[in-house]
């Protein structure tokens, strides 16, 4: 649960989009395409349909004529080449009317309990023009150019969960197939990228290669407006951590691999290396790690054999990780979650949760100094006179009431702090208690520390639940959190622009519409022959 180790996580079989399309493989599901209302120009408007846990959804997607000078990837854009809405059941007319209008407006708009997620995407400019044109002559686009993007179009923002008035998560948290984390929102992802498949086959006036098309996911672009949410939801985060870590364990118990599962892991070996060599940066940083990376995978892969066939192999290749860098380490808990799917793909039903920490006044006050000696100490022993401790405060834009990380002694806000300060709170409320007593009168006497107690009583009960890390020290990159939830959307390639924002694929390599037979054998995915 530290912030380095966070930042170095891979998308696994756990993950949210793997999740999903397992689901929808397991029903048969079958997406149909009602409306298409699309001009020789590409603008207009589309409907997909698909049952899922005996429900219905739709997406409606709507393309516009966006000038150049409108397009961007922040949050303060107003105007984008595309808005969806993701439909609890079938629109009529009058509602497709509704969605026309108020769609394009996100945020902006009127929407009703019917509306579950609402989306916007911008084009890849270059690569769409030409795949566009490439198609329009006749020819099949450039494969190298698809896969160093690996999307036609990358969205700005998936919003579910009753944000701008559309429908609460308490509407869909018990239908089957919705009912994990954020299902909804890879439901809406996943139809998007096929839209954005067929509105680029329409222009062009011919289909996209099939092979091609897989390679084809979706972008998104991802800055400081989602780093809290791992500190704000410790229960959701424990569970997500929690069903890794139970997983992980499970594999690490295992014995000896059948002739299956080591074609299976050696399969895995090879497109893995694949994909590392596939995956490149600008940013100089990162691009290092990812070389280091293939050379630590290289040397893994060259020890793979013989580790096979011992006696407990999962164990030796887990302990083998152990002597590289962070990223190889969690690359390989990825790697061996993939190998025993059958293993591990019933943990994804505990990933959600409604339970919210609550405190409970009657620990005794020994209880809470033995809870903080066992699992604060990290907190307890950060400095935080030094000024490079508190260096970064956060807080939330009046603008886009968007999470943002000022710089305390540069900047003018931090009166205005939001309390992701979890470190310094509780290192605050450990000063005051008194060494022995009652905490309900403690808290009486102190309530400014009721939310480092509840805290502190939560980690007993959910050892995943707390980032230990400083997260206003100098030293805190948001990107690592951001990392570690795209991670658990099922992100991939990850392509940071700065500490604070990334842009990265979903859904790449994915099955498409009508290939659900191969929601389980995606993982990591690798194109051509390089």
């Amino acid at each position: 649960m530290r912030l380095s180790r966070m930042g170095a996580a891979f998308p696994t079989r756990v993950s949210f989009l793997p999740t999903l399309l397992r689901h929808l493989r397991d029903e048969n599901a079958d997406v149909t395409r009602p409306v298409w209302e699309i001009d020789e120009n590409g603008f207009g408007h589309a409907l997909y349909s698909v049952a899922l846990g005996g429900h219905v959804y739709s997406l409606f997607a709507i393309s516009n004529d966006l000038p150049a000078d409108q397009r961007t990837d922040r949050v303060i854009a107003t105007a984008w080449d595309t808005a969806y809405v993701l439909y609890d059941g079938v629109p009529d007319d009058a509602e497709i009317r509704r969605l026309v209008t108020q769609a394009p407006q996100q945020e902006a708009g009127r929407f009703s309990e019917r509306d579950l997620v609402l989306s916007r995407a911008n084009k890849s400019v270059r690569l769409f023009a030409h795949v566009v044109d490439a198609l329009r002559s006749g020819r099949q686009p450039d494969a190298e150019r698809i896969r160093d993007t690996g999307y036609l179009m990358r969205t700005t923002a998936v919003y579910g969960n009753g944000k701008f008035g559309i429908a609460d998560r308490a509407q869909i948290e018990n239908r089957a197939g919705l009912s994990g984390p954020f299902m909804a929102e890879m439901l809406t992802v996943w139809l998007i990228r096929g839209f954005t498949h067929d509105l680029a086959e329409h222009l062009g006036g011919a289909p996209l290669d099939r092979d091609l098309k897989q390679q084809l996911g979706i972008g998104n672009a991802t800055g400081l407006g989602m780093a809290p949410f791992l500190v704000s939801h410790p229960l959701l985060l424990d569970a997500w951590m929690r069903a890794r870590e139970t997983a992980l364990a499970r594999v690490r118990a295992t014995g000896s691999l059948d002739a299956g599962l080591q074609a299976r892991m050696t399969d895995l070996t090879t497109r893995v290396s694949r994909h590392l060599a596939q995956w490149s940066v600008p940013d100089p940083d990162a691009q290092a790690r990812i070389v280091k990376l293939r050379e630590e995978w290289a040397d893994f892969a060259t020890a793979l054999p013989d580790m096979m066939t011992t006696e407990a192999p999962a164990e030796a290749l887990f302990g083998a990780s152990l002597s590289g860098s962070e990223d190889l380490q969690e690359l390989v808990v990825a790697f061996l979650l993939e190998t025993f799917g059958e293993l591990v793909d019933d943990l994804t039903a505990g990933m959600a949760t409604r339970t919210e920490p609550r405190l409970d006044p009657t620990m005794d006050i020994a209880e809470l100094h033995a809870a903080l000696e066992a699992d604060w100490s990290w907190a307890l022993m950060i400095n935080f006179a030094d000024r490079e401790e508190t260096d970064q405060f956060w807080y939330v834009s009046e603008e886009k009431l968007e999470p943002r990380l000022g710089l305390r002694y540069e900047e003018p806000g931090a009166e205005r702090e939001s309390p992701l300060d979890i470190a310094r709170q509780v290192q605050a409320m450990a000063r005051d208690v008194p060494p022995e007593g009652n905490l309900m009168s403690f808290l009486e006497s102190h309530p400014q520390h009721r939310a480092a107690v509840r805290r502190v009583q939560t980690v007993t009960r959910h050892p995943y639940a707390e980032i230990r890390d400083n997260l206003i020290g100098a030293g805190c990159r948001p990107i690592d959190m951001l990392r570690c939830k795209l991670a658990f959307f099922g992100a991939a390639r990850f392509d940071p622009k700065s500490d604070r924002w990334t842009r990265i694929t979903l859904a790449q390599g994915a099955p498409l519409f009508d290939e659900l037979d191969r929601a389980d054998d995606w993982w990591l995915p690798a194109f051509g022959d390089a």
